[in-house]
């Protein structure tokens, strides 16, 4: 029987090489993926072998969040982490699954989760992008990108359309705000409301 745990140490030393596109994107942001993902996998009882190397190899590629690729970055990772877990040796029984994961973990790829291991992937990264943590690494990656705080004739998006390529306040109209709703799990509603 597989132990999916005796892989990580090869998951962790990857990732740490590979994490270098932004600081909101970084090795601490995998981690708290991770510990969430394992939670919500232990809760929801879903498949560890799957959801373990799709949490932490979500990010391991990534265009900037003002490449006009942007939303085929999650399909690029997914491909790359294949690659590593072949040369890893990791049983190809799930590949697929993990694959699905990672690409349907990215917010601007806009692919539905089709298994219960996606939603937690999804869900995992997307908990991260809330509350103090998800201000902060906002604020990062337009830091990181040269953009303004907010637009000082309109900040809160009254009169226009959000522009997160401009303004980093307007993130949180563009996806912040939407993330509480798009949810998939019990359990990731759960801790939204106990958090």
């Amino acid at each position: 029987m597989l132990n999916v745990e005796d892989y990580e140490q090869e998951l962790v030393k990857y990732i740490s090489e590979e994490m270098t596109q932004d600081p909101a994107h970084d090795i601490n942001h995998v981690y708290r993926v991770v510990k969430t993902a394992k939670q919500l996998c232990q809760a929801e009882g879903a498949m560890l072998e799957v959801v373990l190397p799709a949490a932490y190899l979500h990010d391991c590629f990534s265009f900037p969040k003002n490449h006009p690729d942007r939303a085929k970055s999650s399909t690029v990772a997914a491909d790359k982490a294949l690659a590593f877990l072949n040369e890893l040796g990791y049983p190809s029984k799930y590949h697929p699954a993990i694959h699905h994961c990672i690409v349907a973990h990215s917010f601007s790829a806009n692919i539905a989760p089709q298994t219960l291991e996606a939603q937690i992937v999804q869900d995992a990264d997307r908990l991260d992008a809330l509350g103090a943590i998800g201000i902060v690494r906002c604020l990062q990656v337009g830091s990181h990108l040269g953009i303004s705080f907010y637009d000082a004739d309109d900040p809160f998006c009254s009169n226009r359309e959000p522009d997160d390529k401009s303004y980093s306040v307007d993130h949180f109209y563009t996806k912040l705000f939407r993330l509480p709703a798009m949810m998939q799990t019990d359990s990731a509603n759960k801790r939204l409301k106990t958090d």
